[in-house]
């Protein structure tokens, strides 16, 4: 999967989370209720950092190490094309 060098600031918590599904547990590690939460479509990642009071610049750095780190977390699915769940 792509792995980006920085983490664009107007990319929205929703398209992060979905296309790297890994920064879940950054989102969660920093108090952030993105997960499920209805304006995370719309809420850029410098607007959902402004509004936790998170450093943009750390959480962004969280953001591309938990993209690096867990190759298989990251995988559009957890399943492989044989039906059998990725461990």
């Amino acid at each position: 999967m792509n792995q980006p060098e920085t983490i664009d600031p107007d990319m929205t918590v929703d398209e992060i989370m979905r296309r790297w599904p890994a920064t879940i547990r950054v989102m969660i590690r920093n108090r952030m209720l993105c997960i499920g939460c209805p304006i995370g479509i719309f809420h850029t990642v410098a607007d959902a950092c402004h509004a936790h009071r998170v450093d943009l610049e750390s959480f962004s750095q969280e953001l591309l190490e938990a993209i690096s780190s867990d190759p298989l977390a990251n995988a559009p699915s957890a399943f492989l094309g044989d039906g059998v769940a990725a461990l």
